[in-house]
């Protein structure tokens, strides 16, 4: 059985893992990040790959990292990233003369989208989509069996497609009304101060603003408190608008929601099932399946390795040839 070494590089941290060709993760290693400097990022990865390598004790294929950010897929440079205010940064080409063996970098959603796809909720699928609802919203497309990387590695960002362009919050990439922003962990808490007048003795309030957390408002709104009710309500109607965009947009058989705010599960579900089938319109109602994702946090890894088991993003059966 072949083994690589997945790599979740995140604004916070980063985590290194052993895994074979089945998906099966054998040793993780895990740094916080302190400082976003490249070079202190390149040491902290040193360190987790490094571990990963040792663990690993027979060869390796290659080492898969998947990156927030616009991704040059061929080179594995790092055009832009917000996260670590980086701009061409030749994160592959540093890690293969660090290493001495295949490196292959993506965009973070669009490795755990592979990952999804491969070894979870996408499984058997050609057309499949992977949301991650947290701070922001990252997500992947499989069309026809194939990741869609985009004519410049951007396909998928569908955070940034406006749904309340008049009248929504403002999103950090300078637009109004930002899918991400209505419909994020960071949606959901924006949601729940924007009614917050209509709710004066709210206990949420008595929470300061920067510890209000999006599973505070869930858990809330799942005991019945009527403040916390009310921001999931809207949270999940302004989801139900990205949901059925997405559906308009790539006709998928599956979307997956993944992410800390997924964890509502069946909570989530319930909301947004019947929203998205009132809004879908061009396709037949019901024909695409919203579900939890399976995989959770380890997707990103898993993807980043099985990249380089197929020495790319490729989802199709030759790209694993």
């Amino acid at each position: 059985m072949r083994t690589a070494i997945g790599v979740d590089l995140g604004g916070s941290h980063v985590t290194a893992a052993v895994i074979t060709d089945d998906g099966t993760i054998h040793r993780q290693h895990e740094q916080d990040l302190e400082d976003l400097r490249y070079d202190a990022v390149i040491a902290a990865l040193g360190e987790t790959i490094g571990a990963a390598i040792k663990d690993a004790g027979d060869a390796i294929v290659g080492i898969g990292v998947g990156s927030p950010g616009n991704i040059d897929a061929e080179t594995g440079a790092v055009l832009y990233s917000p996260n670590f205010g980086w701009h061409d940064a030749p994160l592959g080409e540093t890690l293969r003369k660090k290493f001495g063996v295949s490196v292959f970098v993506g965009n973070d959603a669009r490795c755990a989208t592979l990952g999804e796809y491969t070894f979870g909720s996408g499984k058997g699928t050609k057309d499949f989509v992977l949301l991650t609802l947290g701070t922001g919203i990252g997500c992947g497309i499989v069309a026809g069996g194939q990741l869609v990387l985009g004519n410049k590695w951007g396909a998928g960002e569908v955070g940034h497609h406006q749904i309340r362009p008049t009248d929504g919050f403002a999103c950090a990439c300078g637009k109004i009304g930002c899918f991400e922003a209505q419909a994020s962990g960071t949606g959901l808490i924006r949601h729940a101060f924007a009614v917050a007048p209509s709710f004066p003795r709210s206990i949420m309030l008595d929470v300061d603003r920067d510890k209000l957390s999006s599973k505070k408002i869930r858990k809330a709104a799942q005991a019945g408190d009527r403040h916390a009710l009310t921001a999931w309500k809207n949270f999940t109607a302004d989801l139900s608008i990205g949901l059925a965009n997405i559906v308009a947009f790539v006709n998928p058989e599956v979307i997956a929601l993944g992410g800390g705010v997924s964890t509502a599960a069946d909570f989530m579900l319930d909301a947004v099932r019947g929203p998205v089938d009132a809004l879908t319109t061009m396709v037949p109602k019901g024909t695409t399946q919203i579900v939890v994702a399976q995989l959770g946090n380890d997707a990103g890894q898993v993807g980043a390795a099985t990249m380089a088991f197929r020495g790319g993003l490729g989802t199709g059966d030759e790209a694993a040839a």
